[in-house]
């Protein structure tokens, strides 16, 4: 799994313009902060994010349609997300994770709206934690609802082909839905995971493919953290999708300030009240030192 979060085509940046670091500093130190994180805050720890600092997509992920009506990409999808489960789940907790946690023990973090699917997050040590996107770690039949976790699927798949991740081998990347990409003969030779208890094949991880909705429910519970802020604390998103813009755009609406540390630019720059442009593990470590002093 590569830890490298760096696109070839833009140079990492770990300069940190003191004066935009001092504003941050100012800005969280009131407190009353909603954090938004995307898959910026996890790439330090080997998660690839869906774009790089161009704001262009790197991978296809799956798409919520193709998913739920076709069986031949439902195979696809349990094949490659079975090969780059182990990976995926041996990722740990970075510095960044670990920093919002701090933020959070010290009272100046009243939530946090992540869009990743990863846990990390509440591995770290963070509470109230409002997974957007869902998480991988559980699986739900799409028929019945039964509910099942992502390591009782993955024994179910490996008793069900054996020899498979073998001849998958280890050599593809990680994609950031967890799933790696393999040659299609070896995709038409897998058996998909069906459901114990109505036998039917649509089991699906719990979390929102590309194309689905969010649940109105968690959107509205997101909109109230935003709501109830005194910042809105944006954390390696580009926020090229309306799913983590939209409460940039709420947060401007309603005359909340806007801090983005991110590489790169985002689609919120009209609603940003400060950008900074750097990794999060060379800010975000910082930042929970000076503050708890």
């Amino acid at each position: 799994m590569t830890t490298d979060p760096h696109s070839p085509h833009v140079p990492p940046r770990t300069d940190v313009d003191d004066d935009h670091y001092d504003e941050l500093v100012e800005l969280v130190a009131d407190g009353e902060v909603t954090v938004l994180t995307g898959a910026g805050m996890s790439t330090a720890s080997g998660i690839p994010d869906y774009r790089g600092p161009d704001g262009q997509r790197r991978v296809q992920p799956m798409q919520h349609g193709e998913f739920v009506t076709s069986a031949e990409g439902r195979q696809r999808y349990w094949a490659r997300a079975y090969a780059g489960w182990e990976r995926f789940s041996a990722a740990r907790p970075n510095a960044a994770h670990r920093a919002v946690a701090d933020l959070q023990r010290l009272g100046l973090v009243r939530g946090i709206i992540t869009q990743n699917v990863d846990g990390l997050h509440q591995e770290a040590g963070a509470t109230d934690v409002l997974e957007l996107h869902g998480n991988l770690a559980r699986v739900t039949c799409l028929d019945c609802g039964e509910p099942s976790t992502r390591e009782q699927v993955h024994d179910w798949l490996a008793a069900a082909n054996p020899g498979f991740l073998e001849r998958a081998g280890t050599t593809g990347e990680v994609q950031p839905d967890g799933d790696v990409i393999l040659p299609a003969d070896l995709v038409e030779s897998f058996r998909a995971p069906r459901c114990l208890v109505c036998g039917n094949d649509r089991l699906k991880p719990d979390v929102v493919f590309f194309g689905g909705s969010v649940p109105k429910a968690l959107v509205e519970q997101a909109f109230e953290l935003v709501d109830g802020a005194r910042l809105l604390l944006v954390l390696g998103s580009s926020l090229q999708v309306m799913s983590g813009y939209r409460f940039v755009r709420r947060a401007a609406r309603n005359g909340i300030p806007v801090a983005v540390v991110t590489r790169g630019g985002t689609r919120g720059t009209a609603e940003t009240t400060l950008q900074l442009d750097n990794l999060l593990v060379d800010v975000l470590p910082r930042l929970a030192r000076d503050l708890a002093r």
